[in-house]
């Protein structure tokens, strides 16, 4: 067997038994759904951005910096790779200084376990109607929606990074990777799936900032990358990629988009719920703000380094590029080591989903309108089973679609994104805000992206104002927004009016 081999396969078995002793401590369904909430900052913050960065960034981002340099001079990309790192880092820093610590606090309060849930007890708190079943199962359903291809893109980046290290069909690294994402969120619930997390967290660290900054010292340096790239097209290292006008808008306009998307994700809202207490926010957001930085950093200099060390066009897949780099710079075992970065970016996003879809099936529909008097044995049943069969739909779906991993996250992260983000940050900033202006948002925030993304919206775009497009995201999010804001305006306004 090869060190890289038995470095993967060491790997995989250390996740494995990291679940088997958390799964020890999983006694209850706050236990399995947020850890008791009971984790330290340093957990919380390791675990959300690894949950948050997936193998959208380890192979997606990479692979687009690699394909299109900074700035992108074809054209053809919504958001470069530049203004991608900008807008994610932006976006990750003002979700934790704006939903993180309020979240925290108000959720414990509600005694929430869900944002389903949080947002049903947030909205009927001076409401005569203490439940309300349709604004949970809305919320549930576009969890499941999106989440199920998320975690299937997540599926793909497994068998892509496998197939780039062990030459396997795609289908085997896709069912091995599944198969042992499933199975540790099966056995140790959030617990685990925090302290995997923390690990790959870790890992996804190292890969990121250590994988480049190698490559450039065999370069030669820092100035003799930049010569090599210059010999090939001096566009590629321009911020701006040579665009003008409205398609360089464009670029900084989507990639601050994405950025948006972090207020609105529930993977990534049950690790600010998770944390000791509403204090420890603070330090958790300056480490992964930091986190943050140097991994969206480093994502996009290993693309450029690999545009130096290979030349252009050197993978015909170029999301398949970062395990290749790793093989060519690295010694086996340490470039088996640096691969399992890659698979910790996709699992540790992968479990979390899962883990929220599952948990919003369970609490939110089960136990809330199937059987209240549930007892927690049963509830922590039920949330496996629910794991199993959304893992199973997702690696069926994960061979679907031919698009790649960029593509596909990005679309479950506009659906959410759209969805929730505005939900959440009126629910928690704006005392003005109601049950139906949150409904209302919730649904034309996806209807908006569902749309821009299958009737070519940007086509339309670009007939009106030549060179401008825009990720789906932008104008979900805003619509969104406008239609949380009117509604609850409009809603107050009419239940003041005094009647005769």
């Amino acid at each position: 067997m090869t060190p890289l081999a038995t470095g993967f396969i060491l790997y995989l078995a250390g996740l494995l038994v990291v679940a088997y002793l958390c799964s020890k401590k999983t006694q209850n369904l706050p236990d399995f759904l947020l850890a008791g909430r009971k984790l330290g900052p340093w957990v919380v913050a390791f675990s959300e951005r690894a949950s948050g960065e997936s193998g959208w960034l380890l192979l997606g981002l990479t692979g687009l910096a690699y394909a299109t340099g900074l700035g992108d001079p074809s054209g053809e990309q919504l958001a470069p790779a530049f203004w991608t790192l900008l807008g994610g880092v932006a976006g990750l820093s003002a979700s934790w200084a704006l939903i993180a610590r309020p979240l925290r606090t108000e959720s414990e309060r509600f005694k929430a376990l869900t944002l389903p849930r949080f947002f049903e007890a947030k909205l009927s708190e001076n409401s005569v109607k203490k439940r309300d079943p349709l604004l949970r199962l809305v919320s549930t359903a576009i969890v499941a929606f999106c989440f199920t291809f998320y975690v299937s893109a997540q599926f793909v980046a497994a068998g892509k990074a496998l197939q780039g290290t062990f030459g396997w069909e795609p289908w085997i690294g896709t069912a091995l990777g599944a198969g042992v994402i499933v199975a540790y969120t099966l056995l140790g619930g959030f617990l685990a799936v925090a302290w995997t997390d923390f690990i790959q967290g870790w890992l996804m660290l190292i890969t990121l900032v250590a994988l480049p900054l190698v490559a450039i010292f065999e370069l030669g340096g820092f100035s003799e990358m930049v010569q090599k790239i210059n010999v090939i097209d001096p566009e590629l290292l321009s911020f701006t990629g040579g665009r003008s006008s409205w398609v360089l808008v464009s670029g900084i306009l989507s990639g601050f988009a994405i950025g948006l998307g972090y207020m609105g994700q529930p993977h990534l809202a049950v690790r600010y719920m998770s944390i000791n207490s509403a204090q420890e926010t603070a330090p958790a957001r300056t480490i992964a703000i930091i986190y943050g930085g140097l991994t969206y950093g480093g994502a996009v200099l290993m693309g450029i380094a690999a545009i130096a060390w290979f030349g252009a066009h050197a993978f015909t897949d170029t999301e398949q590029m970062m395990p290749g780099f790793a093989q060519a710079v690295f010694p086996g075992w340490l470039a088996g080591l640096v691969i399992c970065g890659a698979l910790a970016a996709m699992m540790s996003t992968a479990d979390s989903q899962l883990l929220v879809t599952s948990s919003s099936f369970t609490e939110d529909i089960y136990h809330q309108e199937i059987d209240p008097e549930a007892s927690d044995e049963k509830l922590v049943k039920v949330g496996r089973i629910v794991t199993l069969i959304v893992g199973l739909l997702a690696f069926a779906l994960s061979f679907q679609s031919d698009s790649t991993i960029f593509k596909k996250v990005l679309f479950a992260w506009a659906g959410l994104g759209a969805a929730f983000g505005p939900a959440l940050l009126l629910c928690l900033h704006w005392s003005g805000v109601t049950r139906n202006g949150v409904l209302g948002g919730m649904i034309s925030g996806l209807i908006t992206v569902l749309c821009w993304e299958n009737l070519e919206a940007n086509d339309q775009l670009t007939q009106i104002i030549p060179g401008l497009r825009l990720y789906s995201l932008l104008p979900g999010f805003l619509v969104s927004l406008a239609v949380t804001w009117g509604t609850s305006l409009w809603g107050r306004k009419t239940t003041s009016i005094p009647t005769n």
